[in-house]
């Protein structure tokens, strides 16, 4: 899910603010981030082909391959589906029936079998979900509709048993929720034994909020269906109610769905499509797809449509608004480098297609989403005319969610971060080397905003507030959820790749992917390929970052340089006529004193800068909280400047980087503070 699709959030510090104090750190920290950077020569001028992406583009080509790391071919099934789904977009109704298959992959014998009905989330105000509105996020609207699943039959053919009759009817401790509904069984189902289960419900639809819903006559059907629960090895069963900010987590399996919708709807749904058949006014089609976790599929009888094919045969399908059909080839060339970008990094797309979904006006809520092969997208059909590149963000976030959400499914209810917080790491890599220093915001006048820089700016915000590492039930707000979990996560991955290198760190998450496809890691995993791949230091600074709420605040405490006074005495031979005392003077000798504040340690260069505006950079590793460099030499010392490349965006106040020998920053840079903040204030109002 985008984090902008729902709003950017409260974030206190003005973006002016804080851009100037990314412009503080002299002029070549401004270069280094590509806050401030000339559009590359070749996209000058460009109009509807500026955003489109020819395969092989610049970037994914000089990403590693990591041939020699193993990477499963199949997940293996645990719970699969063969559904039925009959729409009613009148009543925005889906009867549904068919059967689960599900196997005990855990190493205990259970007793009972857990189910999430998503929609009972929107059932009424006393709900789960909707005692959190206020919280902020995504889905903080009044709904128009309420929407609910009711189960109607779930029967156990391996023990001959009808099994909702004696489920509970509610959340565990929770009387008023519906979402997370145990149901105990007759025996013991055994390790490695199956499960059949017939099943038959009615999902009604609410109004379109956070994922699913109705606009009118279009449909996002998802959550839409009675969902195991995943089952861990250990026999614990990982179950949660809906909350506002967790997404979701399950066993893989192959689906086997059939919609049956009216003549004249477009149908978009996750996996290839494998028969259409028509009958009395309606059409059935079925949909097929091995090694997901999830279904999801959209209805709309005004649907535009746009296809094409990428080098490696995915199949590429946009379903969007009328009027919208420059969005939607932007989308397309979007995903098509994203798939050879992100297949470069992360491991081959394994799916044969990719539906993108646009929902038309009035149904935001259902966009910025990511279900296995299926993205939906956002934001108005004039947005490319701002220079914000809000519609590639967004593409290429829900698509790089296909590794992160859909190929190692990691838990994001218990640690959200692993996969949005990740997925915006890849999103803003991808974007920078597709638009390198304007991956955010392009300029007239070639200027640009790096979409690093402002994940900095929301990090900046919430830093301080709540750690990154946590459950989403546990986060105060949407602002510290949205900021932490997506920004600061992809802010400390930005920091590792500034300090220990951009290529390093692509290495560690691609292995981490390729690693752990199909496995469900968790933190523990990332951790120690961030140890194994970038040193022990590496990995104990993420992990206080991540779990501890580490932070650093690098900054020049103290300039002094001053003309060496002649020397005194007499040198040589006291006796013999040369001998004289030295009148003439070396030169300059210097002192700096720079100190590191809070928990994280980073090595960091310093640059002296001489009074010529010549530089010399020393090396300091960061550890202890002060540290002194002397200097000496032929010219006057007049500055110093710590991190001078900005490489280590976690740097709590930026502004303290930079001295010279009164006191103050060094050089005004007054016009590129502004020019900075004007951008990122520009960016924060873009759609």
């Amino acid at each position: 899910m985008n984090q902008r699709q729902g709003g950017r959030g409260g974030w206190g510090r003005t973006a002016l603010a804080i851009a100037v104090g990314l412009g503080a750190t002299y002029g070549a920290a401004l270069a280094a981030t590509a806050s401030v950077s000339a559009e590359p020569p070749a996209a000058a001028g460009v109009e509807l082909a500026e955003a489109v992406i020819p395969p092989s583009s610049a970037g994914s080509g000089a990403l590693p391959a990591f041939a020699a790391e193993p990477m499963a071919a199949h997940a293996d099934p645990v719970a699969s589906y063969t559904l039925r789904a009959t729409l009613d977009p009148t009543l925005h109704q889906v009867r549904g029936e068919g059967t689960i298959v599900w196997r005990n992959a855990s190493h205990i014998p259970q007793r009972e079998i857990w189910l999430h009905l998503y929609l009972n989330a929107f059932k009424n105000e006393k709900t789960n979900y909707m005692r959190q509105r206020a919280r902020g996020f995504r889905g903080g609207g009044a709904l128009a509709d309420y929407g609910w699943i009711r189960v109607s039959k779930l029967f156990a053919r391996e023990l001959d048993s009808e099994l909702w009759d004696k489920a509970d009817r509610h959340t565990p401790g929770d009387p008023d929720d519906e979402t997370d509904i145990r149901v105990p069984l007759p025996r013991a189902i055994e390790p490695g034994e199956t499960l059949t289960l017939d099943v038959a419900f009615v999902s009604d639809l609410p109004s379109v909020t956070l994922r699913t819903g109705f606009a009118e006559s279009f449909h996002m059907v998802a959550q839409w269906f009675p969902k195991l629960a995943k089952i861990e090895p250990d026999g614990r069963w990982a179950h949660f109610p809906f909350y506002r900010f967790s997404e979701f987590y399950a066993d893989y399996g192959n689906y086997d769905v059939t919609i049956d919708a009216p003549e004249g709807f477009v149908i978009g749904a996750t996996g290839r499509l494998d028969k259409e058949t028509a009958k009395g006014g309606r059409i059935e089609r079925r949909f097929l797809q091995e090694d997901v976790h999830d279904f999801a599929f959209t209805a709309w009888d005004h649907f535009r449509e746009v296809t094409a094919t990428t080098a490696d045969g995915v199949a590429l399908r946009c379903l969007y608004p009328p009027g919208f059909d420059r969005v939607a080839t932007i989308e397309l060339d979007a995903v098509r480098f994203g798939l050879e970008h992100f297949g470069a990094a992360y491991g081959k797309y394994p799916y044969g297609t990719v539906t993108i979904v646009h929902p038309p006006r009035g149904a935001g809520e259902a966009g910025g989403m990511e279900y296995p092969t299926l993205i939906t997208t956002g934001g108005a059909w004039w947005t490319p005319e701002t220079g914000a590149r809000a519609i590639e963000g967004v593409t290429l976030h829900e698509l790089g969610h296909q590794w992160f959400y859909g190929l190692v499914a990691t838990n994001e209810h218990a640690f959200p971060f692993l996969d949005e917080g990740l997925n915006t790491y890849a999103e803003g890599e991808s974007m920078e080397a597709r638009w390198p220093g304007n991956s955010a915001l392009r300029l007239p006048g070639g200027f640009g905003v790096a979409l690093p820089s402002a994940y900095r700016v929301a990090a900046a915000e919430v830093e301080h507030n709540d750690a990154v590492a946590q459950s989403a039930a546990r986060f105060a707000s949407g602002s510290d959820y949205g900021s932490l979990v997506y920004s600061r996560t992809a802010t400390i991955l930005n920091t590792l790749a500034g300090v220990y290198g951009p290529d390093r760190v692509r290495e560690a998450i691609g292995r981490y992917t390729r690693r752990y496809r199909f496995r469900h890691p968790g933190p523990e995993e990332l951790l120690g390929i961030l140890r194994d791949t970038l040193g022990p230091d590496a990995e104990l600074a993420a992990r206080q970052a991540i779990f501890e709420r580490g932070w650093v605040d690098y900054s020049v405490a103290e300039i002094s340089s001053n003309r060496m006074e002649p020397l005194g005495g007499l040198f040589g031979d006291p006796q013999s006529p040369s001998a004289a005392p030295v009148l003439d003077t070396y030169g300059y000798r210097g002192r700096v004193l720079v100190r590191r504040r809070g928990t994280l340690v980073f090595p960091v260069d310093i640059d002296l800068v001489m009074e010529d505006g010549s530089t010399k950079r020393v090396r300091w590793e960061g550890k202890g909280v002060t540290h002194e460099v002397d200097y000496e030499g032929e010219r006057r010392l007049v500055g110093a400047i710590i991190d001078p490349e900005h490489r280590v965006l976690l740097d709590d106040d930026l502004l303290n980087n930079a001295q010279n020998e009164r006191g103050g920053g060094v050089g005004s840079r007054v016009l590129e503070r502004g020019m900075f903040g004007a951008e990122l204030l520009l960016w924060l109002l873009a759609p």
